[in-house]
């Protein structure tokens, strides 16, 4: 029986109570693990971080979780940056939600909802009779961009470029492919300002001696350019707007 944060059973004596929580979790890996072998096709992702319940253990069964309630992009930069910490982007619920955001108001540019959620296990929960065309438009885009970038955000190495904790400007992260051939890299702004200074993202991860090219046209640039002097970030009006690069080295 549960009762707020309290647990007790009354099948066992005062002084076993503490055995409780630990034979509920054994009981939950049960129920998980036949599950599995019966259903193996089935995935289950498992519930919000924020109760305890993002662990090795539960990853086994559950092996994608969502990590918080809070939907809204600029809130789930910090979290999705320090959930990177201990777990790989497959695992990390990510969802486009609608604006006003429930948990706090704030009114994000839809472009920069769907970068932010492609740091994670892609999805979306919002009501997509209410969107327009244009809107619609813009979700079939950021699905195919998803499809075609699957095996690189979840399997190529995180790169964490600028602390959302730290850095109010920006924040940017980039995945890199095994073989160092590909790489996307995402960043968000923070809020605008007049005058803004010009900024260049270092990126990391690259093969210096390879040369890359930005998003199939331009120039090529040295692995070792693009990590030491950075590529530069465009300047735009508007708050929290967002970009993706996509960097592929030359044949």
């Amino acid at each position: 029986m549960c009762y707020g944060a309290m647990l007790w059973s009354a099948a066992l004596p005062a002084g076993r109570q503490g055995e409780v929580y630990h034979r509920y979790v054994l009981g939950v890996y049960d129920m998980l693990e036949r599950l599995r072998q019966d259903f193996p096709q089935i995935l289950i992702e498992g519930c919000c971080g924020g109760g305890g319940r993002f662990d090795g253990g539960m990853l086994y069964y559950t092996p994608q979780i969502w990590c918080s309630d809070d939907s809204d992009a600029i809130d789930r930069l910090r979290i999705q940056y320090g959930t990177s910490f201990c777990y790989p982007v497959s695992t990390m619920g990510a969802h486009v939600s609608a604006v006003p955001n429930e948990q706090n108001g704030r009114v994000t540019p839809l472009e920069t909802r769907g970068t932010v959620a492609m740091s994670g296990a892609f999805g979306y929960e919002m009501d997509l009779s209410k969107c327009t065309e244009a809107e619609k438009q813009i979700i079939r885009q950021q699905i195919e961009t998803y499809k075609a970038r699957y095996a690189l955000i979840h399997q190529g190495d995180n790169y964490r470029l600028a602390n959302p904790f730290q850095n109010s400007g920006y924040t940017a992260w980039e995945q890199v492919s095994p073989d160092k051939r590909e790489a996307l890299v995402s960043v968000v702004l923070g809020c605008t300002h007049a005058a803004p200074p010009f900024r260049t993202l270092p990126l990391k991860g690259l093969d210096p001696k390879l040369n890359y090219q930005a998003d199939g046209t331009g120039p090529l640039y040295s692995g070792a350019a693009l990590m030491k002097a950075g590529w530069p970030l465009p300047q735009v009006p508007g708050d929290y707007q967002s970009f993706q690069f996509y960097f592929r080295a030359a044949r």
